[in-house]
């Protein structure tokens, strides 16, 4: 598989990660860190897990659908008014354009589930 994928794949899990952090780091702040954030930043870093799990072993074919439904829910998420403060919205774009970039970079011809 191309380097790119995965590297976008790590700054994606490296993102989800450092919003699991401030989260923590704000969790006395309910106005800022409410249980939606919690959960879905939890989701987020497990997706993000995923994403690294599969572009490391080189499932392309899986990465490519796991990531385009990852976009979709991101969307959906940030068009959501008022179900998630704004910082975490601006926080999810970043994530999708991420994962955008997964899709866009792997490799259009597919065989098997490998990169041909």
């Amino acid at each position: 598989m191309m380097r790119t994928p995965r590297l976008l794949a790590a700054g994606y899990l490296v993102l989800s990660l450092a919003t699991l952090a401030v989260i923590v780091a704000l969790r006395h702040h309910p106005g800022v860190v409410t249980d939606a954030v919690w959960v879905r930043a939890t989701i987020v870093a497990a997706s993000a897990v995923v994403t690294n799990v599969l572009a490391a072993r080189g499932q392309a074919r899986r990465l490519r659908i796991f990531a385009i439904v990852m976009v979709i829910a991101i969307t959906v998420i940030v068009a959501i008014p008022g179900l998630f403060p704004l910082w975490l919205k601006l926080e999810q774009v970043a994530c999708g354009l991420l994962l955008l970039g997964v899709v866009l970079t792997l490799p259009r011809k597919l065989r098997g589930g490998q990169a041909a």
